[in-house]
């Protein structure tokens, strides 16, 4: 029974909280709305934000854009994983590497990923290569050190305790290393997924005209608030779903247990 409260108190507080900002959007939306200065931004107000999102799922204009972002957002991750997080083990098993790579990958880190834009476009020779290269240079760090930070954690036992039983790289990567830092790269993939999507949305300012930041760019250009506001609302959701994903991943194959 008590469980059974709980979830209902937990529900209500969820309840709560998305009222609140319900509220103050309204509120927000009202004020803009009033204001003669700004009454052209009133379609940002949540009934036309609401009532643009269900004509747009209707009509089928919002998954339209919803699939080429997902794709982008996919491969962009993709590569991400497949450079983050064999670097990643690298560092953890070599402080050599490591203390040589501090320096350049720190300094790399802090660069904004849209700041390569124009070298993405100039090397690439599509619209989606330039902006799946933007989303991989973001994503790539978290994994690469949420990597390397769970593998240096590792008790050394269990490295010394499988070479005497003969088990040679592959093996032990297999059995040994990717078991232990799974958590790790999973949080590393939700940190980096969480990074990715942001960069989402300007990246696909560029050339492309798909997607949900071209949605919200010709939202933009056509002064159609509404939409510009549905669109912000599926960007949101749609982030929070792919979080959960990769919350439950996390909790499903965490090995540790209080």
């Amino acid at each position: 029974m008590s469980r059974l409260v709980r979830l209902f108190r937990q529900a209500g507080l969820v309840a709560i909280g998305i009222a609140l900002l319900l509220a103050v959007w309204w509120l927000g939306a009202h004020l803009v709305a009033s204001n003669p200065r700004s009454a052209a931004f009133a379609g940002f107000a949540p009934g036309p934000a609401f009532a643009a999102l269900a004509a747009m799922l209707a009509g089928g204009e919002l998954w339209a854009s919803i699939y080429p972002s997902l794709m982008r957002i996919g491969a962009g991750i993709a590569w991400a994983a497949g450079l983050g997080i064999p670097l990643g083990i690298a560092l953890g098993r070599s402080k050599v590497l490591a203390t040589l790579t501090h320096l350049p990958f720190q300094f790399l880190r802090m660069i904004s990923p849209l700041a390569w834009m124009p070298v993405a476009v100039l090397a690439f020779v599509t619209w989606d290569g330039a902006i799946i290269f933007l989303i991989t240079a973001a994503a790539v760090w978290p994994i690469t050190f949420s990597t390397a930070a769970g593998l240096r954690k590792v008790d050394p036992q269990w490295f010394k305790v499988a070479r005497n039983l003969g088990a040679r790289f592959p093996h032990l990567l297999s059995t040994v290393i990717l078991p232990a830092v799974a958590t790790d790269i999973l949080t590393g993939l939700r940190l980096a997924l969480g990074v990715a999507w942001i960069i989402l949305v300007p990246a696909e300012f560029l050339g492309v005209t798909s997607g949900l930041g071209y949605a919200i760019n010709d939202a933009r250009d056509t002064l159609a608030y509404d939409h510009l506001a549905a669109t912000v609302l599926v960007i949101g959701a749609l982030g929070f779903a792919l979080d959960a994903v990769c919350l439950g991943l996390i909790r499903r194959f965490a090995w540790v247990r209080n």
